[in-house]
């Protein structure tokens, strides 16, 4: 029904506003990157389990499709700590410049999980994303660590995200996101008891960090997660990926308005940035033709 699609639509903005937030809620926190991602990935763990066992899914999986989620998980809790970590280092309008790199990087490393061929037209569009982001470099030069975790973050955010489209299609999106998030959980705890950081002042949190802590982990992972899946039943694929697309572009201006001060960058910046979208979009567009031809 139109309705049903116009809702699921203006709810699939509202999630990706939510992805965008994420960013600002990182930048707010004032704990390290690393301790961050163990709280979100706690709190949203205890979330879906409540969501997994009130819906009486179960929590049943197969040995060997543990361990792969076990592997995934460990780059999902690296993807995000060098997320937050980059945020920290740089700022958010630059951790999001980049990370509109990620559909180029899924364009190039998708043909080794699907096997299909490379589309000359994403190489073209890759090099231009390239040279959007030699001049974000050029001019914000001070921010080159921050760029440098920014990439790594999202390649391994592209990684995951293929991991999880194999994983999807045999089990409960829910469920692997509920033991992945666990075996993230175990290796950044393992970390933290090799490094004796689980001490009292780890635990000693202000109100203000419990708080968007909080919102970090239950509306912009727990519940951003089960509403993207309940919107992809109602709008196609390529809806979906490109409105995905302009997270970065909320984000960046979410952050010129609630940050402000430190977000605001060269005008340099915000062409190359701009460039980097279209692009984005213009490949997405491009995409879908194709698959309608075929």
């Amino acid at each position: 029904m139109p309705n049903d699609r116009l809702k699921s639509y203006l709810n699939l903005h509202l999630i990706v506003f939510i992805w965008g937030f994420t960013a600002i809620l990182g930048a707010l926190i004032t704990i390290a990157a690393d301790i961050i991602v163990w709280y979100r990935m706690v709190i949203a763990s205890f979330f879906l389990a409540f969501y997994i066992f009130f819906t009486k899914k179960s929590f049943r999986i197969p040995w060997d499709v543990f361990l792969k989620l076990t592997l995934v998980g460990l780059l999902i809790a690296l993807h995000w700590i060098f997320f937050f970590h980059a945020i920290h280092v740089s700022n958010v309008s630059i951790t999001l410049s980049v990370f509109s790199l990620g559909a180029f990087l899924a364009s190039l490393l998708e043909p080794l999980f699907y096997g299909r061929k490379v589309l000359w037209y994403e190489v073209c569009f890759g090099l231009i994303i390239i040279a959007a982001l030699s001049i974000i470099m050029q001019v914000e030069v001070a921010y080159f660590e921050g760029i440098l975790y920014a990439f790594l973050a999202i390649l391994l955010g592209v990684l995951f995200t293929l991991f999880n489209g194999k994983l999807i299609q045999k089990h409960d999106s829910a469920v692997i996101t509920f033991y992945e998030f666990l075996a993230g959980v175990f290796f950044i705890s393992a970390y933290f008891v090799v490094q004796e950081r689980f001490t009292v002042d780890f635990f000693d949190l202000s109100f203000n960090n419990w708080m968007l802590l909080f919102v970090l982990s239950s509306v912009c992972t727990a519940y951003a997660f089960t509403a993207s899946v309940g919107v992809m039943k109602k709008l196609s694929p390529y809806t979906v990926m490109l409105t995905t697309n302009l997270e970065p572009v909320y984000g960046i201006v979410l952050a010129y308005f609630i940050i402000g001060g430190k977000e605001k960058m060269s005008a340099s910046f915000y062409v190359g940035a701009v460039i980097i979208v279209l692009t984005v979009i213009l490949n997405g567009i491009l995409k879908h033709r194709s698959n309608l031809k075929k």
